[in-house]
C-alpha cells in the first residue's frame, strides 16, 4: 500500500433541495488515522462519507485528499475505496472474480490482477474460497470479500459505511476486531461510519458525533464518554444520569448543585466549570454504587428506592428512584453476591470525581 495520507473537509454544506444535510462540516484526519463518523439515522454522517467519495456533491466548501482538491473530481479519479453496508458482490461472479473487477476496470495487466487478487484474498484469510460464489458464504466471509475487492486497488483512503451492520452480534464483534487488524496492517487512512457506538469506541483512534448536519464533538473514544461536551454527546454515547438544576455557591470555597429531583450536592470546583446558573449534572451509571447503608465516606450518599433491576451477564444494572428522579447504578456482578429487589430501600453512592457539568 502507498503512504498514507490526510483527508480534509473544509466548510461543506449540502442540500437536498430544501431540506440542508450538512451544515458547515469541518474536518480533519491524520494520515493513517481509523477515525469514525457517529450518530443517529438521518444526522448526515453516511451523506458525508460518500461526499468524501464522490458520490455527493457540495454546495459549498472543498475535500482534500493527500492535500488535492478533489471536491470536483469524479469518484473514479479520486482512489479512494468504499465497502458498502450491502457489500455489493457480484452473485454471478467467483470470489476471485469480483476482487479482480475493480481492477480490470482499471485495465490492469492479467499478471498484475492475479498477484494483487492472491495477496489481497491471503491478506483477509479467505485464500481459499477464490473460486466460490458470494451465495456460498456466510456473512462475514461476504465482508471480507468486499474488503479484499477495495484494498486490492490499492485506495489511498477506505471508506466504510456500516460494514458490520448485517452481522449478527457475535460475528459483529470479532469482525470489528478484524478490521482493526486489516488496518494496522495496511496503515491506510480509514473512515468508518456508523450508529453503533459501542463498535466506534472499540474500533477508532477518534471520533466525531454528529447530529442535525453538524459535528458537535470530537475526540478520542475515552475523551467522549469521560468529557461529554453537550448533553446530545453525553446521551448517545454510553448510558448516562443527567440532572437538571443550578450551580450555587457554597459554604466556603464549595459549590452545591441543587436540583429540584434530588436537592442539593456538593460537586468539586473545576476551571471549566461555570461559576452559577443553569446546568446539566451529568454522570455514568458504573460511578453509582448501590448498598444498604452508606459506606464509603467520599461518595455522595443519597436514599431511594430499587424501581427495577436487570441482570447484564457482567454486571447488574439499577433504576433507583430517588427524590423526584430516577438513577442508574451499574454494580458488579459477583457469583454468590446478594441483589437489592425491586422495593427495596438502598443507598446510592455517587463517586464525585465521575461527575461532569454541562450547559443546560
Amino acid at each position: 500500500m502507498r503512504a498514507p495520507v490526510r483527508v480534509e473537509v473544509e466548510n461543506v454544506r449540502l442540500a437536498f433541495g430544501a431540506t440542508e444535510v450538512l451544515r458547515g462540516i469541518d474536518l480533519a484526519i491524520a494520515p493513517g488515522e481509523f477515525f469514525a463518523l457517529l450518530g443517529p439515522s438521518g444526522c448526515g454522517k453516511s451523506t458525508l462519507l460518500r461526499l468524501i467519495a464522490g458520490f455527493n456533491q457540495a454546495q459549498s466548501g472543498r475535500v482534500l485528499i493527500g492535500g488535492e482538491d478533489v471536491t470536483r473530481l469524479a469518484p473514479w479519479q479520486r482512489n479512494v475505496g468504499m465497502v458498502f453496508q450491502s457489500y455489493a458482490l457480484w452473485p454471478h461472479l467467483t470470489v476471485g472474480e469480483n476482487v479482480a473487477f475493480g481492477l480490470e476496470e482499471r485495465r490492469r495487466p492479467r499478471a498484475e490482477i492475479r498477484r494483487r487478487v492472491a495477496d489481497a484474498l491471503a491478506l483477509v484469510g479467505l485464500a481459499e474460497l477464490a473460486d466460490r460464489r458470494p451465495g456460498q458464504l456466510s456473512g462475514g466471509q461476504q465482508q471480507r470479500v468486499a474488503l479484499a475487492r477495495t484494498v486490492a486497488v490499492e485506495p489511498r483512503v477506505l471508506l466504510l459505511d456500516e460494514p458490520l451492520s448485517n452481522l449478527d452480534a457475535k460475528l459483529r464483534v470479532h469482525m470489528r476486531r478484524e478490521l482493526v487488524e486489516l488496518q494496522r496492517k495496511l496503515g491506510i487512512t480509514t473512515l468508518f461510519v456508523t450508529h453503533d457506538q459501542e463498535e466506534a469506541l472499540t474500533t477508532c483512534d477518534r471520533i466525531a458525533v454528529m447530529s442535525e448536519g453538524r459535528i458537535v464533538q470530537t475526540g478520542s473514544p475515552t475523551e467522549l464518554y469521560d468529557a461529554p461536551a453537550t448533553r446530545f454527546v453525553a446521551e448517545f454515547v454510553g448510558s448516562i444520569n443527567l440532572l437538571d438544576g443550578r450551580l450555587e455557591k457554597g459554604i466556603g470555597e464549595g459549590t452545591l448543585f441543587v436540583s429540584p429531583a434530588v436537592g442539593p450536592l456538593p460537586v468539586p470546583v473545576t476551571d471549566s466549570m461555570p461559576g452559577h446558573g443553569e446546568v446539566t449534572l451529568a454522570f455514568r451509571p458504573h460511578g453509582v454504587a448501590v448498598a444498604a447503608e452508606p459506606s464509603d465516606p467520599h461518595r455522595l450518599w443519597l436514599a431511594g428506592t430499587v424501581a427495577e433491576r436487570e441482570f447484564l451477564g457482567e454486571f447488574v444494572r439499577y433504576r433507583v428512584r430517588v427524590g423526584g428522579a430516577e438513577l442508574l447504578a451499574d454494580a458488579p456482578h459477583l457469583t454468590g453476591a446478594p441483589w437489592f429487589d425491586p422495593g427495596a430501600s438502598v443507598q446510592v453512592g455517587i463517586d464525585p470525581r465521575e461527575l461532569r457539568v454541562l450547559p443546560a
